[in-house]
């Protein structure tokens, strides 16, 4: 129960700020840091259980048979990161306070804060790999809320829409990617997903498993060749980036490169996929931060390059190698988001991120001065702060990798040269910002330091970055421990946090890394003119062209496929079937099957002519419209009768209920069309369609020959031998649409009320062409509503509800259900606006329709919510035998709720079309049924 509220108090709380927000921007904080506060608090409720070494699980049953559970996990690396989340979170909420002008809407800010702050927890707390990426979709979600929270600037919608897009489209992959690791498992859950990596990888598809899930992680987490999305989300505010782009959103990917590290790591694919994915990453990052003028271009260039320095640690694919990893993910989130902090005070202060014009901020902004470069410092990796030791651990870990033979040394080459770009461009922070001279035409000018309390975030995470750095065995250790066995796990190899581990190589290559970087930054001009001397490849304008040329393929391919022919779409799609159906029965060597055919009778035999020669009749006159519809009913009624001779009366029933209801739509709608169509259709075309017909037609014969002749295993066994004890009914039928498949039929008779909406909508205030005469040119009779089939229609209407409450009331046992007693009692209705006008009814009638429909909808999914109070799965039958007086005994059963949803449902729907499409012959267009 608490890791379901750690999860659902942001979300919970995205309410608060929106309320509190016109009482100022200092209440609208206080009530958005109310969830992380509580969140924090619960979490650490569970900090004994957790640092002990156990895994608390939460387990709540969904949607077992798909294996979707909404099952919570919290281990210690789980710990960590829900640790991060929600205490960088609090942090960056005190700092929106003051960073946020007075004018901006901080509710819709802090509510999107929120939801990004609950998807992620979510992330980080699942047990269930489906449940994880519904949360990891929702990051995605939130975020470009957050990017583009400055919507009226075309960098942060262009910023957004790239994230999303990049994101969006990994998470597909990884959909893909963990159904296939299901199957391979034989369950979401993450407990015995993480228990099944040796078979997971011994399994022919774990190479296609891997890529696709290496793909969601790589686009989440910056990855080259992915990266080009993080530097356009600086757009957004920096709160988002401090938060998003430093401690969370960008975490989610190697988050999940450690969640999956038992699973997935251990082989050779692992390794060349994600180490040189790493080193890459980390090496282009470290290079393109130097050259970035903007502020927080360079940050976002350094989290790329840090984020490559996590995802080479983790594909190294040794034990020491995944805690270095796990160390440079804490130490990375302390002194970046304070950074981002830093780089936003500045912004706030100039009004400029151009490090060209920001110059000398040492002697206007001491105290930020000194915050920033102690957190730059680390992020160089000097000694005595937190960034030194994980990169300490790193560079020990490169030398201590031997699988790629005699080029092993390219990936500590490789990490020693990031490294002197790591210290050139912390360099280059330093000392263009707080010194090189004087402010170059700032647009507030002189700048000063913030807000009091807009520099305590920073404060406590640089002060995080020296105690970890100082004295980590009394800091980070305990945290460190759990969170790596977690993500190991298993036990720990040995490590060590101490500050000083003698002369060694990994000491030589910081050396180098410092002293190199010196230099670079110290010699930067003639690399910046070099720079400046390359192609400039916009990322922006690329992936604009890009989603571009897909949207003119994609406009073309519509142009092509949808050109408005309804003949092409159907003529496609024949052809299309053809094909399948030709495909699927060439291996047969024969059409005809073991199993004879049963034999015709005399009776069954003239009423299939009849139809044949029914249906023939109404392609040959398909252009004389009564004639064909005539016809077409023929065809209606032996479908019906060829159900009843097939002893299906429930589909005899719901046939020729359909049909009446169909006749009359097809009746008003002809009132409104000439009584011809004209012939369009080229000798040439009809020919086509012969062909295609005769042909499709054909095939379809033969197709059914063939499964008619041979035996096959049909479900009808399960259905009746469970009808009365699963569902407490004898009519099957009724008992597999309320019952075994209720859920289907929820799902229709929800289509069916807002497709009843939808034409109530699309007929509304519609002004069509009345026909005075008809097509002999006689004039339509002056009596709209003939006396007799007035009277005739009064009389019948309690009579039709009385059969339709009994077809209703039998449903369960006997041929009936809602759906017929619903369509039996819109006929009766229908027929009363037929014969006696829309005003008439209405005066007599006045039943909403909207709301009909959607109580009927409320019915039936109220009557599946109430098993769940009672612990069973949603829509669950329970049914029994009840003694009345003077009537015996009686069988109820909860599933005659849901089926009055489903006649009320269809009462509503069928009226909404019906009665406002015969509205449209009234003289007064206002004239409307509800």
């Amino acid at each position: 129960m608490a890791l379901a509220l750690i999860i659902a108090l942001p979300f919970l709380g995205v309410i608060l700020p929106l309320l509190a927000e016109r009482l100022g921007r200092s209440a609208c904080a206080t009530a958005a840091a109310v969830a992380p506060l509580l969140g924090l608090v619960l979490l650490m409720q569970q900090r004994a259980p957790v640092f002990a070494g156990e895994v608390v699980l939460s387990k709540y049953s969904w949607l077992p048979e798909l294996g979707i559970n909404l099952s919570l996990r919290l281990d210690g690396l789980g710990f960590l990161f829900a640790l991060l989340i929600l205490g960088i979170g609090l942090l960056v909420i005190l700092y929106a306070r003051y960073y946020l002008s007075k004018s901006e809407p901080a509710g819709r800010f802090y509510a999107f804060l929120l939801l990004f702050m609950g998807a992620m927890l979510g992330v980080v707390l699942s047990e269930n790999l489906l449940l994880m990426l519904m949360f990891w979709e929702l990051t995605s979600l939130s975020s470009f809320l957050l990017i583009s929270f400055w919507n009226s600037r075309s960098d942060a919608r262009k910023g957004a829409r790239m994230a999303l897009a990049v994101t969006g489209g990994g998470g597909l992959a990884l959909l893909a990617g963990i159904l296939l690791i299901g199957q391979i498992a034989g369950s979401f859950e993450l407990s015995q997903v993480l228990a099944s990596g040796d078979a997971i990888r011994a399994h022919e598809l774990y190479p296609l498993a891997l890529i696709l899930v290496l793909l969601g992680i790589f686009t989440k987490s910056a990855q080259f060749p992915f990266h080009f999305w993080l530097p356009h989300a600086m757009a957004a505010p920096t709160p988002v980036s401090a938060y998003l782009h430093s401690a969370t959103m960008v975490k989610a990917g190697v988050f999940l490169l450690a969640r999956l590290y038992p699973a997935l790591a251990g082989s050779e694919w692992w390794f060349y996929l994600v180490s040189i994915t790493g080193l890459t990453t980390l090496l282009v990052g470290a290079g393109m931060a130097l050259f970035q003028h903007d502020l927080k271009g360079l940050l976002a260039y350094s989290t790329i390059s840090h984020l490559g320095l996590i995802t080479l640690l983790f594909g190294l694919d040794t034990r020491l190698a995944a805690v270095a990893a796990v160390f440079h993910i804490i130490n990375h989130a302390t002194f970046k988001a304070s950074l981002f902090m830093a780089a936003g005070i500045i912004d706030h202060e100039t009004g400029s991120r151009d490090m060209r014009r920001i110059n000398g901020m040492w002697k206007y902004m001491p105290h930020t001065a000194l915050l920033a470069m102690v957190a730059a410092s680390a992020m160089a990796g000097v000694p005595l702060l937190n960034g030194f030791l994980s990169k300490e651990m790193f560079f020990t870990e490169t030398l201590n990798q031997h699988l790629l033979g005699s080029f092993s040394w390219v990936i500590p080459a490789g990490a020693t040269l990031a490294g002197v770009f790591s210290v050139a461009y912390s360099l280059r922070f330093i000392h263009d910002v707080f010194f090189n001279g004087e402010p170059v035409n700032l647009p507030h000018y002189p700048p000063h330091e913030p807000p009091r309390y807009m520099k305590v975030p920073v404060e406590v995470l640089v002060f995080l970055c020296l105690l970890v750095g100082i004295v980590p065995a009394y800091t980070v250790a305990p945290l460190l421990a759990v969170a790596a066995s977690a993500t190991l796990g298993g036990p720990l190899p040995e490590y060590s946090l101490s500050i000083w581990h003698g002369f060694n190589l990994p000491l030589l290559m910081s050396v180098i890394a410092l002293i190199g970087g010196i230099l670079v930054y110290t010699f930067r001009q003639p690399l910046f003119r070099w720079y400046a001397g390359l192609p400039q490849l916009d990322a922006k304008l690329v992936f604009e062209n890009a989603v571009q040329g897909v949207v003119a393929a994609a406009r073309w391919c519509t142009q092509l496929l949808e050109n408005g022919s309804l003949q092409r779409y159907l003529a496609l799609m024949l052809l299309a079937s053809l094909a399948v159906v030709t495909v699927a029965l060439g291996p047969l060597s024969s059409l005809q099957g073991p199993q004879a055919l049963g034999p015709v009778d005399v009776v069954t035999g003239l009423s299939m002519g009849m139809l044949a020669l029914s249906a023939l009749i109404t392609v040959v006159f398909h252009r004389r419209r009564l004639v064909a519809l005539l016809m077409l009913s023929v065809v209606g009624l032996l479908v019906a009768l060829a159900f009843v001779r097939f002893s299906a009366p429930d589909l005899a029933l719901t046939q020729l209920s359909v049909e009446m209801v169909t006749m009359v739509l097809l009746m008003l709608a002809l009132f409104f069309l000439p009584p011809t169509t004209p012939g369009e259709s080229s000798s040439l075309r009809g020919l086509r369609d012969f062909i295609l017909a005769g042909g499709f037609g054909t095939l379809v014969a033969l197709l059914v020959y063939a499964v008619l002749t041979r035996p096959y295993e049909t479900i009808a066994d399960y259905f009746i031998a469970n009808s009365v004890p699963g569902g407490g009914g004898t009519n099957v039928v009724n008992v597999i649409l309320v019952d075994f498949r209720g859920f289907d039929t929820l799902g229709e008779i929800s289509v069916l009320a807002i497709a009843g909406m939808g034409i109530y909508a699309l007929l509304g205030g519609l002004q069509l062409f009345q026909p005075k005469q008809d097509a002999d040119g006689h004039a339509w009779a002056r009596d709209r509503h003939p006396l007799i089939l007035a009277t005739l229609s009064r009389l019948l209407l309690p009579l039709a509800l009385l059969i339709s409450a009994f077809i209703f009331l039998r449903g369960h046992n006997l041929p009936g259900g809602g759906f017929i007693a619903g369509l039996i009692t819109s006929i009766a209705l229908i027929l009363q606006y037929v014969a006696n006008g829309v005003q008439w009814t209405r005066s007599r009638l006045a039943l909403n329709y909207h709301q009909l429909a959607g109580v009927g909808v409320l019915v039936a999914g109220v009557t599946g919510l109430a098993s769940w109070i009672f612990g069973y799965p949603f829509l669950t039958t329970t049914f029994g035998h009840f003694h009345i007086p003077l009537v015996g005994e009686i069988e109820l059963a909860s599933a005659m709720l849901f089926d009055l949803g489903v006649y009320l449902t269809v009462i509503g729907a069928t009226l909404l079309i019906l009665a406002n499409l015969g509205k449209l012959t009234q003289d007064d267009p206002a004239k409307e049924v509800h």
